[in-house]
């Protein structure tokens, strides 16, 4: 399992990690976003949208109706919430592998209640409020081609984002 961890100190760092991901996920990717209220997982969905073509200020937080679809940028953004939610069995209403299976960027917020609804290979970004504006990115790789994503991502963080923090692999 690929590993690293990035403090992004600022709102444009957090941009500019958003244009990295965009950049980086491969077609039909699933991301699983984990944080806090308020520690800026929508406003990362926002950033990536902005990298692909979509009207940021679209973008919100699908907390009251569990799931965004966006299709005016150059991929589609499935955004699901599964914050309200209480059973794996109501996110499955939602048809989530339908949207796991396509070729979209598909995020899901507040992934931690529910990961095996998630497919086996996803990547995963733990959000960690560190100050008003200032966060560190946890990500984790499950599977080899979201390894190769996390490989990236650290390598562009590191002259991009913010302070590199640490990085691993470990076999699974």
């Amino acid at each position: 399992m690929q590993n690293t961890t990035v403090e992004l100190p600022n709102l444009s760092a957090t941009d500019r990690f958003g244009r990295l991901l965009a950049e980086g996920l491969p077609d039909g990717s699933v991301v699983a976003l984990i944080g806090t209220l308020g520690a800026g997982k929508t406003t990362l969905v926002k950033a990536v949208a902005k990298y692909t073509g979509c009207a940021e200020e679209i973008i919100s937080s699908p907390t009251f109706v569990l799931l965004h679809e966006y299709s005016d940028g150059d991929r589609p953004i499935y955004h699901f919430d599964a914050y309200r939610l209480t059973t794996a069995e109501e996110f499955q209403r939602l048809s989530p592998d339908d949207y796991f299976e396509s070729s979209g960027l598909t995020f899901v917020e507040w992934a931690d209640k529910f990961p095996q609804v998630l497919p086996s290979e996803h990547l995963e970004i733990r959000i960690e409020l560190l100050g008003e504006t200032s966060r560190c990115v946890h990500l984790t790789a499950h599977g080899t081609e979201y390894a190769t994503v996390v490989q990236k991502l650290s390598s562009g963080c590191h002259t991009e984002c913010g302070r590199h923090l640490k990085s691993a692999a470990r076999s699974i």
